[in-house]
């Protein structure tokens, strides 16, 4: 399959069990976690954390036959302290900052430009919005090919693993809003809703 073979659209009710299941399975498989409520809770009321809320969003990639394989999310929570360190929290307020949360791809639709456009159209519904002044990511690094995607797209504003005993080997990003003005994708999502 190729990029052009899957749709992204905001995810409908009917959408979120699958969605969901991508996200669980990316815990489990490839972060190795599982599911830990602290970290996860979104994952669980889908509706409540991103479809409901005015100002969020939950957008799934559909492949050709209509299965959801990709997922990505964006609210305005800023990121928390503790876990996170506290000058990240404080540089990204809730409220005013868009979160980029839950870009995942199963396996075995990989390498084929899903998050690449999911983060895309992501951006361009905090640009449409209009009242973020930051998009910020954080990222598992040990996670194969995380780290340097988003490095592609933003700059780290700081690496958990340079910090003393490693933190929580976490890497938080900055993704600048300038230039993201040309990005016009479903950003007519913030504009409608």
């Amino acid at each position: 399959m190729r990029d052009r073979d899957y749709s992204i659209r905001p995810a409908t009710p009917a959408d979120l069990d699958a969605a969901r299941a991508v996200m669980l399975d990316t815990v489990y498989r490839d972060f190795g976690t599982g599911y830990v409520p602290r970290w996860h809770g979104d994952v669980i009321d889908l509706a409540g954390a991103y479809v409901t809320p005015q100002r969020h969003a939950l957008l799934v990639a559909v492949d050709a036959d209509g299965e959801v394989v990709a997922t990505g999310a964006l609210d305005s929570r800023g990121p928390a302290h503790p876990p996170n360190p506290a000058h990240v929290a404080e540089r990204y307020p809730s409220g005013v900052t868009a979160q980029l949360r839950r870009v995942y791809v199963r396996r075995e639709h990989r390498r084929r430009g899903l998050a690449r456009r999911l983060a895309d159209e992501l951006l361009a519904f905090a640009v449409a919005d209009g009242g973020y002044r930051a998009v910020y990511l954080h990222t598992d690094p040990a996670v194969t090919g995380a780290e340097p995607f988003w490095r592609s797209l933003g700059k780290v504003v700081h690496d958990e693993r340079e910090d003393a005993g490693g933190g929580q080997g976490i890497v938080h990003f900055d993704v600048p809003l300038d230039g993201l003005d040309g990005l016009d994708g479903l950003a007519g999502l913030a504009r409608a809703r």
